[in-house]
């Protein structure tokens, strides 16, 4: 079992990697299919089922209505997400 999981982290660290190097590469949606591969083998690693990420992605949903002015800018503080304190302990 213990082998299975180092094979599955250094997979993960691959794909991490890879991602990186697509990202940098200006290769978005590329890097946003691996980082749904990264998603479902962490999901996989850590025993979290369909529902668990569904309840969460409708908790962030709900968190965080659609901004009324679209025009600020994100990088700005009053542009960021801000999740909820409850919502951060789900994925902790």
């Amino acid at each position: 079992m213990a082998n299975s999981e180092e094979r599955l982290l250094s997979v993960l660290a691959t794909l991490e990697q890879c991602r990186t190097v697509l990202t940098r590469d200006a290769r978005p949606e590329t890097a946003r299919l691996v980082s749904l591969a990264i998603l479902q083998l962490r999901m996989e690693f850590n025993q979290v089922a369909d529902l668990e990420l569904k309840a969460l992605c409708d908790a962030l949903a709900l968190a965080d209505p659609p901004p009324a002015d679209t025009s600020q800018d994100p990088k700005s503080p009053q542009g960021q997400r801000r999740l909820p304190a409850a919502v951060l302990k789900l994925v902790k």
